[in-house]
């Protein structure tokens, strides 16, 4: 009489042979180690920069943040004409990239020609790799005089009735900094937009073409509602970058400490002023202001991340992909 054969039942983790498990152990302690390297990173940076601003933070406390001065022949220092110029450059920035960079992107994925897509992806990568003091050199020799002689001249004509253009046009300026700012910006939030936008399900832009929606209707209803929050997260990652420049910051805003109602005003910005005083920084109350300087730096891009990010949280719907 035939045996009759059992079949064979799945192998459970317990049955696989120990250097698996040993492997995958090693796995998620390898991985373990390289998360907690970049926490202990940031710690090791934020100490090093509180360390170095203890002086400085026992001198004037709170009213550092607040303090509008900046006079080291006294040796009186604060913070709040610098971070008034950060935000305002990096507004600036944000309201002139993120549009460019969201139509930039709808363009190259789904409306350009099969045949220019990737030349105009490759254009737009390599002005992503363009060094920040470049865009510094371009912006205060190029830039800068067209803005002075043609655009600053046509927004005051215009809108000057508004108190953000008025006053008279120098040049370096808050308005010139954000522009450099959204210029540099662009690339990165354009990269990280399109390749959202193509991670959208086309059957998304097919059952809305199936209802008869024009391309406009299919763009606006079925691919940017579907990928609103993944663009959010996209132009956050804009703001960061535009909180922390450096260079052609301060190569183009004109570096004057002081708070404007004009975006003509020459302004000031915290990573700038660490770029430019810092080897002029003589006395210990000099560098240990700097130093706070970047620990508020460090302080205003994570506060402005968090509101960033319950922003896009507030806009999650109960259908809206997770990232």
């Amino acid at each position: 009489m035939p045996e009759i054969s059992t079949p064979a039942t799945p192998a459970t983790a317990a049955d696989l042979p120990t250097p698996s498990r040993l492997g995958n152990h090693i796995f998620e302690g390898v991985t373990m180690v390289a998360a907690a390297v970049v926490g202990l990173l940031f710690l090791l940076v934020t100490g090093i920069l509180y360390y170095g601003a203890h002086l400085s933070i026992g001198n004037f406390g709170w009213h550092f943040l607040v303090n509008q001065n900046w006079d080291p022949v006294n040796e009186d220092y604060g913070a709040l004409t610098f971070i008034f110029g950060t935000l305002v450059t990096a507004a600036i920035a944000l309201i002139i990239a993120v549009p460019l960079s969201v139509g930039t992107a709808i363009f190259l994925t789904d409306l350009a020609p099969v045949r220019l897509r990737q030349p105009l992806t490759s254009v737009i990568e390599m002005l992503a790799a363009v060094p920040s003091v470049i865009w510094g050199l371009w912006g205060i020799f190029v830039m800068v005089p067209w803005l002075r002689t043609h655009i600053f001249p046509l927004l005051q004509k215009t809108l000057g009735f508004l108190p953000i253009f008025s006053g008279p046009i120098i040049g370096p300026s808050f308005l010139a900094a954000g522009i450099i700012v959204a210029i540099m910006i662009l690339p990165i939030v354009t990269s990280v937009s399109r390749e959202i936008l193509r991670a959208v399900p086309d059957l998304q832009r097919e059952a809305a073409y199936g209802l008869g929606a024009t391309r406009w209707e299919v763009t606006r209803i079925a691919v940017l509602s579907y990928a609103r929050r993944g663009l959010l997260g996209a132009a956050v990652l804009g703001l960061g970058r535009a909180l922390g420049e450096t260079m052609a910051v301060t190569m183009v805003i004109g570096n004057v400490p002081q708070i404007a109602k004009s975006l003509f005003a020459p302004g000031y910005t915290l990573a700038s002023v660490i770029a430019n005083e810092f080897t002029e920084a003589t006395t210990d109350m000099y560098m240990s202001a700097l130093f706070e300087i970047g620990l508020v730096l460090i302080g205003v891009t994570i506060i402005v991340n968090i509101l960033a990010l319950l922003l896009i949280k507030a806009v999650e719907t109960p259908g809206t992909r997770r990232a």
